[in-house]
């Protein structure tokens, strides 16, 4: 079961106005599950995106990035599960960029105002005839309180589905967030194979609203790991509706958009933390804390080498303090000028190791009380300046194996 999570309340998923959900049940893998989704934009929105840098990147994707590049008013986003329509080709291509033109013609906007997305299983035809008949039940359900259903119909692999809202004050005027999110497995940074939607009512400029989505993915999905893989479908959607009635933000120096920021990059950290929390198979949600850097690459750095390691993670899973494991992945991180002697190492506020070695202080049984617990801090202070980053990441289990050893049964 996933670590401290549980599906959200519909009643905490806040409607924002000028956004409308709708689902079907298209049966484009799986029957009598929701697996299309269409988000309908009110007019005069703006969207913004951040995609995969797999290169091997999904035909949605290349549509995605050339309907945002061509500065369209993007009205609709599609989304299926099931089949990540990746792989697939020039053939591959022409079905996103008919799903576009179909539901463009459904909805009377241009097929450029439209935002495809698919995740599921690669390398396979994208079922267009199964999208093309599930999207007049999307359009026939479309309400803004839709959001829960909408998290579930993004599903895959999950175990829970994963939303998050938040309202702020802004020029007197309530600001709603809403995000979903889906991810399980296959996920790392940039970005991980993870579906990401965030929609606010605040008015906002096309480049405020660029660099919030920057600020908030660095600051979230970036921040996460739980096996390595990066996917080939990974999306973050940002949209603003203005329809808060607040003066339009287009200074990033501002309070209003500070106070913008900082609550879409909780609602985008809430979401990430939630894929590792229901990472597959994950029986423990671990913080790596790495503090004392020169600069914060290189703390990012360490904290994803002992986030990858297979050893580090199964000896959580273990809850086995066989912790010479993370001192083995910091070494291989790659600063080649990383002084051991400097460096310590915590277990929540267990000291571990000092001075190039272990703690004169430490007992094993202090260390496997804290690997025992369903959540886990790992710190890491390299002493070499005041730079710092956060990791999350969970453990590998039995589950981990056996859930993507049948992903395609």
């Amino acid at each position: 079961m996933p670590v401290h999570l549980e599906n959200p309340d519909p009643a905490s998923l806040l409607p924002v106005n000028g956004v409308t959900l709708g689902f079907a049940q298209a049966h484009i893998r799986k029957p009598n599950r929701k697996d299309l989704l269409v988000i309908h934009l009110a007019l005069d929105s703006r969207v913004a995106g951040v995609f995969t840098q797999n290169r091997f990147c999904a035909a949605p994707v290349l549509v995605c990035r050339e309907h945002l590049k061509s500065g369209a008013d993007i009205r609709a986003l599609l989304v299926n599960t099931g089949n990540a329509n990746a792989g697939t080709g020039e053939e591959g291509l022409q079905h996103a960029l008919r799903s576009c033109e179909e539901l463009a013609s459904l909805l009377g906007i241009a097929s450029n105002q439209v935002l495809p997305f698919s995740t599921g299983v690669i390398m396979e035809p994208l079922p267009i005839d199964r999208v093309i008949g599930g999207m007049p039940a999307c359009i026939n359900n479309l309400v803004e309180n839709n959001w829960a259903a909408a998290a579930e119909t993004i599903m895959t692999t999950d175990i829970v589905a994963k939303g998050a809202s938040r309202q702020i004050s802004i020029d007197g005027k309530t600001i709603t967030i809403t995000g979903i999110a889906k991810g399980s497995g296959m996920i790392h940074p940039n970005m991980a194979t993870m579906l990401g939607y965030i929609a606010t009512d605040a008015a906002i400029a096309q480049p405020a609203l660029e660099q919030l989505i920057s600020h908030a993915v660095n600051r979230s999905f970036n921040c996460i790991t739980v096996d390595g893989d990066t996917s080939t479908n990974d999306s973050l959607i940002l949209m603003a509706t203005a329809k808060a009635g607040n003066a339009e933000i287009t200074d990033s120096r501002s309070t209003g958009y500070v106070a913008l920021r900082d609550a879409v990059t909780e609602v985008a950290a809430l979401l990430a933390q939630a894929i590792v929390r229901d990472g597959e198979g994950a029986t423990k949600f671990i913080t790596i804390q790495v503090e004392g850097g020169h600069n914060e690459a290189e703390c990012r750095k360490v904290g994803y080498a002992v986030a990858h390691s297979p050893l580090v993670k199964t000896a959580f899973f273990a809850s086995d303090p066989n912790l010479g494991r993370i001192l083995a992945a910091v070494g291989y991180a790659g600063i080649d000028d990383l002084d051991v002697n400097q460096m310590k190492l915590y277990l929540d506020d267990v000291l571990v190791a000092e001075n190039g070695g272990r703690a004169r202080s430490y007992q094993e049984s202090d260390g496997q009380r804290v690997m025992k617990q369903a959540e886990i801090l790992v710190r890491i202070t390299l002493g070499r300046g005041a730079a710092e980053a956060t990791i999350w990441t969970c453990d590998f289990s039995y589950d981990y194996v056996k859930i993507n050893a049948d992903y395609r049964s």
